[in-house]
């Protein structure tokens, strides 16, 4: 596990066109970890305090079925952010995430970032409004999957 960078965070996507202040102010709340295949990141429900910037791997978002198991909701690979629930009350995981292979990341602490966000509500409103993004771009996608997987279902009123 070693230091992150403002440069490392400007090379990535997700933080493209952020202002370095804000970035160098990111970097001190992040750390590159290792996180094996296997591993459960966070399970459904638990505190959620950091989100994982991915570099390398596959991770597998899941939440909990009736029946006792856990489905698998989608996977995302390098460049994707995983974790959005430290940023939105009350902080606890909406699903659970497992690594699917094994996975680098930027892992953030996302209480210090929470706390970084209210001392500058500009670098807040953009992180609030990145975050936003993946939130909406993924329930798009999900709704896709769903029309794609039921397209007989989708046309009858419920």
């Amino acid at each position: 596990m070693s230091m992150v960078t403002a440069a490392d965070l400007a090379r990535e996507p997700f933080f493209d066109g952020m202002r370095s202040p804000d970035l160098t102010r990111l970097a001190k709340a992040a750390r590159r970890t290792d996180i094996p295949a296997g591993r459960r990141m966070f399970a459904e429900s638990a505190a959620a305090e950091r989100f994982w910037l991915l570099l390398d791997g596959s991770v597998a978002v899941d939440m909990r079925v009736p029946e006792g198991g856990t489905l698998v909701i989608d996977t995302f690979g390098p460049g994707s952010v995983v974790g959005w629930s430290w940023l939105f009350r009350p902080h606890r995981w909406r699903f659970g995430a497992v690594a699917s292979t094994p996975v680098q990341a930027i892992e953030f602490d996302g209480r210090l970032v929470r706390t970084l966000s209210a001392v500058d509500p500009s670098l807040g409103y953009e992180l609030t409004r990145r975050f936003a993004e993946q939130v909406v771009g993924r329930l798009e996608a999900t709704q896709t999957r769903l029309a794609e997987a039921a397209p007989e279902t989708l046309g009858r009123a419920v």
